[in-house]
């Protein structure tokens, strides 16, 4: 099964999606958006983005975990992974939103 995205509207009314594996694990989260058409336009972008390796940003938290950053052309961050107890994971988890980032299923549970 391919993955798919979720939008939802968080208490505060602002707009978050999460791309979903095929397992249902949560593989990369928006930022906060404010309104529904911004926040479907960074699904848009994901699924623009997702497959080109540039858009990759790798980096190291304070405590020495993997994660990542899908960014836009532009450089503005459109989601952030999980983090990744090593390379070798963030590595796993890049290449599964390279592969459910082009998406088309878009679940809207606003």
């Amino acid at each position: 099964m391919s993955g798919w995205f979720e939008l939802n509207k968080s208490s505060d009314g602002q707009f978050r999606f999460v791309l979903k594996a095929g397992n249902g694990e949560i593989i990369l989260t928006s930022e906060l958006y404010t309104t529904k058409g911004a926040a479907e336009n960074g699904i848009a972008s994901v699924q623009a983005n997702s497959p080109i390796d540039e858009r990759y940003e790798k980096k190291v938290s304070s405590n020495g975990k993997c994660f990542f950053n899908l960014k836009a052309a532009n450089h503005q961050v459109i989601g952030t992974s999980q983090m990744y107890a090593s390379t070798q994971s963030r590595e796993t988890g890049i290449a599964s939103v390279k592969s459910n980032g082009v998406s088309g299923i878009t679940k809207d549970n606003t």
